[in-house]
């Protein structure tokens, strides 16, 4: 079904950017990359997938069930996204709040053109339909070259819930888990600009560029895009082995070597963040409990201390092995949305953050990634995210906090300034 080529690469950073630049000729891309970031579970330094022959759109019913045929059907790589509203197929739960991007709840295609790229080795698989394209496609991509810079109309971002109403709602939240509705919950709060014309490619390149994180996304279909510098992943399949990364506990980088490891260790010994980050770590173990082998669910790290170019992060990983009976859409189902985006319980946490978010999370706080056709996965968690919807001009991007016992309303309102930081940037 697919015939594939080997080429070697000189220069591995000018490439990408080529290979970014050739892409956006065609209507639906998704450009994964890892800018090099150590880590021990990537096949892949960077992917690219171009240009659908076959695709799935459909709202939150049935989603999943949708998703698993398609994918058995296809029997061959896809790539696409899951928004966090797919919770209301996993759960009784709904979705009643304002939504300006109008993206689908979930979109996957079968693409005509795959790259992957591991150290200086480039796989190139593409659909038999179009195997004679190899050499022409590969000499028009060492010839990309930027478009110069156009005139961008200025961005009036504004942010949805004001400091004051932000400040009211994690009261309201504090005293849910006060009363033992629930121990958690990751409160978000969105950022908007309407009439916006950008340019996805270059705000891609700005923010890629000042994160470096290890699971940077350019995704396109058609006029939506979604911009994602993550440092998350959520969740990974390779073989009967699954492993999920949450993310929590976030602290401010430095210029000056010493107050940055001052505010490092400050983090690593923080009785609240700590708390945060076992607590979501627990559920996830308790996620991946539905599928596993009896007694294959492990934590490997912890609370490990990772440093990004914006933030310090707190990050645990928690690995299983899925159990025979179980297909690769079932990993996915029985743990989504992931734990870090919602809160514990998990279900009692998604009906407040329903009830006090201003805003529909749709893409934010999903998932983007591929299956392969042997039905191994790997899945970003959408945060530190632009989401852009050219026909609507309508620009978006939106963060949180884990609210807990120990949370301070105005603590959890400078955390989300600062994970904003970068993507305001890059806007304004």
């Amino acid at each position: 079904m697919r015939t594939s080529v080997y080429k070697s690469i000189s220069n591995i950073k000018l490439f990408k950017k080529q290979l970014l630049i050739w892409s956006q000729q065609f209507r639906e891309i998704t450009f994964m990359d890892s800018n090099d970031y150590p880590q021990d579970y990537s096949n892949y330094d960077c992917i690219m997938a171009v240009d659908a022959l076959t695709s799935i759109k459909t709202d939150t019913h049935n989603a999943f069930e949708d998703l698993k045929q398609y994918q058995q059907i296809t029997k061959d790589w896809i790539f696409g996204y899951l928004s966090y509203d797919l919770k209301n197929d996993v759960e009784e739960l709904y979705s009643n709040k304002y939504d300006g991007l109008g993206f689908p709840d979930l979109f996957f295609y079968q693409p005509k053109k795959i790259f992957l790229l591991k150290g200086d080795q480039l796989e190139l698989h593409y659909l038999n339909m179009c195997d004679d394209e190899f050499e022409d496609d590969f000499s028009e991509i060492l010839e990309s070259v930027a478009l110069e810079d156009e005139k961008e109309s200025t961005l009036n971002i504004q942010q949805r819930v004001s400091k004051e109403a932000y400040l009211k709602k994690v009261s309201k939240m504090l005293d849910y888990i006060h009363h033992g509705d629930l121990y958690e919950a990751n409160f978000c709060m969105e950022f908007y600009a309407e009439n916006a014309t950008i340019d996805p490619l270059e705000k891609f390149l700005k923010l890629n560029e000042i994160s470096q994180p290890p699971f940077a996304v350019f995704f396109k279909n058609n006029t939506q895009f979604l911009l994602s510098a993550s440092p998350e992943r959520y969740l990974k399949k390779e073989n009967e082995n699954l492993i999920s990364q949450p993310i929590k506990g976030t602290a401010k980088r430095f210029l000056d070597p010493k107050e940055d490891e001052v505010s490092k260790n400050n983090l690593a010994l923080d009785p609240k963040e700590r708390a945060e980050n076992i607590m979501i770590t627990d559920l996830v173990r308790n996620d991946l409990s539905h599928t596993a082998q009896k007694g294959s669910v492990n934590v490997k790290e912890l609370c490990g201390m990772y440093s990004f170019m914006q933030v310090h992060q707190m990050i645990s990983t928690v690995t299983s092995k899925l159990d025979f009976q179980y297909s690769a859409i079932d990993a996915i189902k029985t743990t989504f949305p992931m734990g870090s985006m919602t809160g514990a319980p998990k279900i009692a946490a998604m009906k407040i953050i329903e009830e006090l978010e201003e805003t529909k999370r749709g893409l934010y706080s999903g998932a983007v990634g591929y299956f392969t056709p042997n039905g191994d996965f790997d899945f970003n968690v959408v945060i530190r995210s632009i989401l852009y919807n050219q026909e609507k001009k309508y620009v978006s991007f939106s963060v949180g906090s884990a609210i807990t016992s120990l949370s301070i309303p105005e603590s959890e309102y400078e955390e989300c300034l600062l994970k904003a930081k970068a993507m305001r940037e890059v806007l304004e």
